[in-house]
């Protein structure tokens, strides 16, 4: 991954638009595989408001014979990059076009930690709906420097923001700590 010389802001950003973000359900069809999953549009239309939002853009752009590449961008002019190639399994026309698209949905999940989710035919939404309760996170919490270590790593704030609460204030804090 190549990035610009600082990622806080845009970091900040980051952490702002994953909390944001509704989960992408699969919703199109692949007959062949017979399975589920999310088209690109599905993507762009679920992430467009949240990263105008927060600041945030990407470019997309083919490179060389089967490559893509990533750029996610932030209004600080701080940016992170990568790049990668995949064979399309038809050397035509269609299948370079299908595995463009296929790596611009894969590329825009993995660098936005996206949470695409799998569809269950609106089962779970058929379900009785529990009630949850859940818990002011504030720096005097106990699970405050536990939530900073989870953000600082692999973790992401969507899943902070099942479990707790958080304020503007409290937001901005965890921010700062976590970069």
């Amino acid at each position: 991954m190549e990035k610009s010389e600082s990622l806080k802001e845009l970091a900040i950003a980051l952490c702002k638009f994953q909390s944001k973000v509704e989960t992408i359900q699969k919703t199109a069809v692949n007959p062949f595989f017979k399975s589920n999953y999310a088209n690109l549009s599905d993507i762009l239309n679920v992430i467009r408001q949240p990263l105008v939002d927060n600041g945030l853009s990407f470019v997309q752009f083919p490179k060389g014979r089967y490559g893509l590449e990533t750029m996610l961008l932030h209004t600080s002019g701080e940016w992170m990059y990568e790049s990668y190639e995949m064979e399309p399994t038809k050397k035509d026309p269609q299948g370079a076009g299908s595995v463009i698209t296929y790596q611009r949905r894969y590329a825009l999940g993995a660098i936005l930690g996206l949470n695409i989710d799998n569809d269950d035919d609106g089962n779970k939404a058929s379900e009785p709906v529990k009630q949850v309760v859940k818990e002011a996170l504030t720096p005097d919490h106990k699970n405050w420097n536990k939530v900073v270590d989870y953000l600082k790593g692999e973790g992401v704030m969507s899943e902070v923001l099942k479990k707790y609460t958080l304020n503007g204030e409290n937001e901005t804090k965890l921010m700062n700590e976590i970069v």
